[in-house]
């Protein structure tokens, strides 16, 4: 059985830093790109980054470029989401996703491309 679980989430004033992490059990994580999605009170869920199995190729939402990044550990089957100069708008459950491909492509950020998913961890930036 798949299990997917996210870690660090938190309460961060506006301009500072989070990581979260993700670990993937119950399939070969090193085989499938992997992502993060976020939903914030009374909106739709939507995407904000995803890597490639070996961690080459990278996406990021516009409204993240520059402030997140993306990266993986094979070797310890661990995701991760460094998250800087976080803004209130910020604020969402996060959530991690097991991708049903190796790859991104430019349609990352549909959820029908990933098949397992995570409970989420909670971000939540004061101004």
């Amino acid at each position: 059985q798949v299990q997917v679980v996210e870690s660090g989430g938190g309460l961060v004033q506006a301009g500072g830093s989070l990581r979260l992490s993700c670990t993937a059990s119950g399939l070969t994580f090193r085989d499938y790109a992997m992502g993060w999605f976020r939903q914030a009170p009374g909106k739709e869920r939507e995407g904000v980054s995803c890597i490639r199995w070996n961690g080459g190729t990278t996406y990021y939402a516009d409204s993240v470029k520059g402030r997140f990044t993306i990266s993986r550990d094979n070797a310890r089957g661990t995701l991760y989401l460094q998250m800087n100069s976080l803004k209130p708008e910020d604020t969402a459950m996060y959530y991690c996703a097991a991708g049903l491909y190796s790859v991104c492509s430019g349609f990352w950020s549909q959820e029908s491309r990933f098949g397992h998913w995570g409970q989420g961890t909670q971000v939540t930036v004061s101004s």
